[in-house]
């Protein structure tokens, strides 16, 4: 923010409704398939041009494409689509620390990169639970459980 951006908004006279909102800096990671060299530069300079991207980045092994500045992820993501003619998905992967099930149905993705699985809201109601009869029984016989029967 320079010196006279400043000076307007200390001597801003007009009312709040007309002022307008800027935009957050944000980072945007896209999934989009690239195979080649040529694939690399003409998705790249798709988004090269916006305005506010701020820096761009590609990691074709993992086809990702990392563009950070002041945009809205749905107009880059709209953006590779048309300009490419490339089937484009924002980034579905977080690191498998972060998930509490990552071998859960619906979160392990084979086509994942290493470290990698799909990100899932709730991967908990995909897990199979168990039946208030059945955690009876188990519990019945737990070592943690003080009143279990105990057989020897």
């Amino acid at each position: 923010m320079g010196a006279l951006d400043h000076l307007q908004n200390i001597f801003d006279c007009g009312s709040s409704n007309n002022r307008k909102y800027k935009k957050q800096l944000q980072t945007v990671e896209i999934k989009v398939k690239i195979d080649c060299d040529g694939c690399e530069r003409k998705v790249r300079r798709s988004v090269e041009g916006m305005k506010g991207v701020t820096s761009v980045s590609i990691e074709r092994k993992q086809h990702k494409l990392t563009v950070v500045g002041y945009v809205e992820p749905n107009k880059v993501l709209s953006r590779v689509c048309f300009r490419t003619g490339k089937k484009a998905e924002l980034w579905p992967y977080v690191p498998y620390d972060i998930v509490a099930h990552p071998y859960a149905q619906g979160v392990y993705d084979k086509k994942a990169p290493a470290g990698y699985v799909r990100y899932v809201e709730d991967p908990n109601n995909n897990l199979a639970r168990a039946s208030s009869t059945e955690v009876r029984y188990t519990t019945a016989f737990s070592d943690e459980n003080p009143a279990a029967c105990s057989i020897m």
